[in-house]
């Protein structure tokens, strides 16, 4: 079983109610749209929202979005830790980053750091095509591959006693998905955000997603999950509450 990790005022992990998930398709910086989204997500069923922190802009407004909602709210950060630190002090319930893409160890010690004294959790993972090198070297493109690439990121946060971690390896490929999930279950007991990237328009990538995500809900894998859809985001809602159901 899980760890607990608390994002906001839910806790996931440790048996407790697997968390649906959605990402906004309205730039953050367009606050009322932003919010009116998520309280029309939240009406149909969501848990958690997440918003792309792009810039200094993104992360003013974030916090500006923050003080309208009760969804726990996570912040995507790609490459510039101080918008990672900015969303931490505008109220992020939980940051998405990959470490080794925000540059020296410097920054990313600054951001574990702000991460512990926030007391929030971050997410951390790897899909198939962007699995690093050395491990593509080591073991191909499979699921021992994308996991190990999760678990390096996983390990760049514990050294600064970071543990307050939700791990993805996701792919369009639905079965390396799967073994890619089972395999990072083995090996650690953060929890899980499930699902299938890619997974195209509303019919077949909910297809994708209920066949991935349901075979690994059935061998007690997941914690939160998000069935990604080209599609209205209400849309992942409905379909991940079907699936769950």
């Amino acid at each position: 079983m899980s760890k607990k990790v608390k994002i906001g005022n839910l806790i996931i992990g440790g048996g407790e109610k697997i968390a649906i998930q959605s990402m906004s398709t309205f730039k953050i910086a367009q606050v009322d749209k932003a919010v009116e989204e998520c309280l029309r997500l939240k009406d149909a069923g969501l848990d958690i929202m997440r918003y792309s922190v792009t810039d200094e802009q993104a992360a003013k407004a974030f916090a500006l979005v923050k003080k309208k909602e009760d969804v726990p709210l996570v912040a995507d950060i790609h490459f510039d830790y101080k918008l990672a630190l900015a969303s931490i002090d505008g109220g992020a319930d939980k940051i998405r980053i990959n470490p080794g893409n925000i540059g020296s160890e410097e920054r990313v010690s600054q951001v574990a750091q702000a991460l512990k004294s926030a007391k929030i959790p971050v997410r951390v993972g790897s899909n198939s095509g962007s699995i690093e090198k050395e491990f593509l070297q080591k073991y191909g493109r499979n699921e021992v591959a994308l996991g190990e690439s999760a678990l390096k990121k996983v390990s760049q946060l514990e050294k600064y006693g970071v543990n307050d971690i939700v791990i993805s390896v996701k792919s369009s490929d639905v079965r390396l998905a799967v073994k890619a999930y089972e395999y990072v279950a083995s090996k650690t007991d953060y929890p899980l955000h499930i699902g299938v990237t890619e997974a195209g328009r509303e019919y077949h990538g909910t297809i994708k997603n209920a066949i991935g995500i349901g075979s690994l809900l059935l061998k007690g894998i997941g914690d939160t999950l998000r069935v990604s859809l080209s599609a209205d985001p209400i849309r992942e809602v409905i379909a991940g509450k079907a699936i769950l159901s």
